[in-house]
């Protein structure tokens, strides 16, 4: 089990290997790096793919204390030089797209591309949050019960999917005590959409059309605001883990971004 002892963390990555220019990817809330199975398997084959386990999450081993999404994106630059990685395709899902995002502001010569997967720019929706903050209280205060967790797989994984009991699963086995500090990064999370602009590198920017935890409204705010970005890519069917869910045309929309001239040209070129 690939671990890396970086920034006083344990981060947890798989590394296809390969050359050529490598897609990084970022899973989402409550999710780890195996939400990404189907794209390493459709992808590594031409391309070198790195899926990667953030804070509070999956195999990563974190120390307690509170982080943001900028630390996150401090630990992928730290885990980048850790595999000798100068300069990738940046991607996430959801949260890993908020980090991917925040990795693009502070390390832009590091960033050639980003791959965007059902997630936004700005903060949570104040409806949703209150939603959200019963749910993690439940969790937190009597524990992880079969309802609460049909309820967390509706919303990011799609209502009664076959996908969602492997993580179900894995959710009844987290402890409790560790979901407040990675639901308050959350929900505390703060707003770049007006720093949309600094971004010029290519993006590719994915969700599904039935996306009951980011609105499409908000994806389509981050085609209008970032430079490079390329027409959204809706995925007819597919609720907030698209990649996950419908991977056909989430995996050949990525296959035909890496081989897009722009994402593989240095900044000089680009400029």
């Amino acid at each position: 089990m690939p671990q890396a002892e970086l920034r006083g963390q344990r981060i947890h990555y798989e590394d296809s290997g390969g050359s050529g220019l490598p897609l990084v990817l970022g899973h989402g809330f409550l999710m780890d790096s195996d939400m990404f199975a189907a794209q390493v398997h459709a992808l590594s084959e031409h391309h070198r793919v790195v899926t990667w386990d953030q804070r509070g999450h999956g195999r990563t081993e974190s120390t307690d204390e509170a982080f943001s999404y900028w630390d996150s994106a401090d630990d992928l630059a730290a885990l980048l030089d850790h595999l000798r990685i100068e300069r990738a395709v940046i991607g996430g899902m959801s949260q890993g797209g908020f980090v991917a995002l925040r990795f693009a502001l502070r390390y832009p010569d590091r960033t050639a591309g980003l791959v965007l997967i059902d997630t936004q720019a700005g903060t949570e929706d104040p409806d949703k949050m209150l939603q959200y903050d019963l749910m993690h209280d439940v969790w937190v205060t009597s524990g992880p019960a079969d309802q609460l967790l049909e309820m967390v797989a509706a919303i990011i994984i799609g209502n009664q999917r076959p996908e969602s009991a492997a993580w179900i699963a894995k959710w009844k086995e987290r402890d409790p005590r560790g979901l407040t500090r990675i639901y308050r990064t959350l929900m505390d999370r703060d707003d770049i959409t007006d720093r949309l602009r600094e971004i010029t590198v290519p993006a590719l920017v994915i969700h599904g059309e039935e996306d009951a935890a980011i609105d499409e409204a908000l994806a389509r705010r981050l085609v209008e605001d970032l430079p490079g970005a390329l027409s959204l890519v809706r995925v007819a069917g597919a609720g907030h883990a698209s990649n996950m869910t419908h991977p056909e045309l989430v995996n050949s929309s990525i296959e035909a971004f890496l081989v897009y001239p722009p994402v593989n040209a240095s900044p000089a070129q680009r400029c």
